[in-house]
């Protein structure tokens, strides 16, 4: 079964994650304007789902991450959604990169 976030619930071997803030200055201390801020590549997984089915076998492959885990994406990975109110992405288990 996957695990929810309010009233959602993922499918397959999508990962919901809350993206990081964005940098509001650089290390040397200029403020950085919002047109110009990159989107952040990392984020906390907020709720995975129960995971892939094995074309050849049947069986469910689990999704790797965990919940809490912080973790790096593609920049461009993921579809941006809005919950509640706040920024969320959507993306598979794969569009992962690494664990922080």
């Amino acid at each position: 079964m996957a695990k929810k976030v309010a009233s959602y619930e993922l499918y397959d071997d999508r990962v919901l994650v809350k993206p990081a803030a964005a940098e509001e200055k650089t290390k040397g201390g200029i403020i950085i304007p919002d047109t110009a801020k990159e989107k952040p590549q990392n984020g906390t997984v907020i709720a995975v789902g129960s995971g892939k089915y094995a074309e050849q076998t049947g069986n469910i492959i689990p999704v790797k991450q965990k919940v809490g885990e912080v973790v790096l994406y593609g920049k461009y990975a993921g579809t941006e959604i809005t919950l509640d109110g706040e920024d969320f992405l959507i993306m598979r288990s794969s569009d992962i990169l690494m664990r922080v």
